[in-house]
């Protein structure tokens, strides 16, 4: 009886440490896939982030030469708009020349 109690004692010790080294094996694998996993977050991350700034600064140039060429529009609608002016002004002026 002894000895079948020290025999089960000894298959029970042997199954639970190969228990352990297989949870220790499944343990490192998923730290491993985790520690993978973080790298490849981060990659994506730093992609993103390049990829936004570049958007950003294109967006931002688009910006500023849509508001030059407003800009030169309006100064030059300005521009003929005055002329325009100084033309009727002429105009009237000499009209109220010729009527005195």
């Amino acid at each position: 009886m002894r000895t079948a109690l020290l025999i089960s004692a000894s298959i029970a010790s042997l199954s639970l440490m190969a228990c352990s080294q297989k949870t220790e094996d499944h343990a490192g694998a998923a730290a491993d896939q985790a520690g993978k996993a973080t790298a490849s977050a981060a990659q994506d991350t730093a992609a993103n982030a390049n990829t936004a700034a570049a958007n950003t600064a294109a967006a931002t140039d688009k910006a500023v030469d849509n508001t030059a060429a407003a800009a030169d529009k309006a100064a030059k609608n300005t521009s003929d708009a005055v002329g325009v002016a100084e033309r009727k002004a002429d105009a009237a002026a000499d009209a109220a020349a010729k009527t005195h």
